[in-house]
């Protein structure tokens, strides 16, 4: 008990660490690679969540196969529909 105590306090001060992190990036202009550092950060704190407060490291495999599949799923969307926005014409200028 005392050991899982422990690791959500390690937990704890990672996600607060990563919460600063954020909060730095935003006072610098890095021009495109604010969101490429930002959603590098958010991808590192909710891989946290999911591997800690959502059990998927005491989790069996097939659960963390479903978890790897809904990720992969996800970024399939997300790439169709950059895809879709990436090849749309600007409107016209009135």
């Amino acid at each position: 008990m005392a050991r899982a105590h422990g690791t959500y306090l390690l937990v704890y001060l990672a996600l607060l660490l990563l919460l600063g992190a954020t909060i730095l990036s935003a006072q610098f202009e890095l021009g495109v690679w604010n969101p490429v550092l930002n959603l590098a950060i958010a991808t590192v704190k909710a891989g946290l969540i999911a591997w800690v407060f959502m059990h998927l490291r005491e989790s069996s495999g097939l659960v963390r196969l479903f978890a790897v599949a809904v990720l992969f799923w996800l970024f399939a969307l997300f790439a169709l529909s950059l895809a879709d926005w990436l090849t749309r014409t600007p409107p016209a200028p009135a």
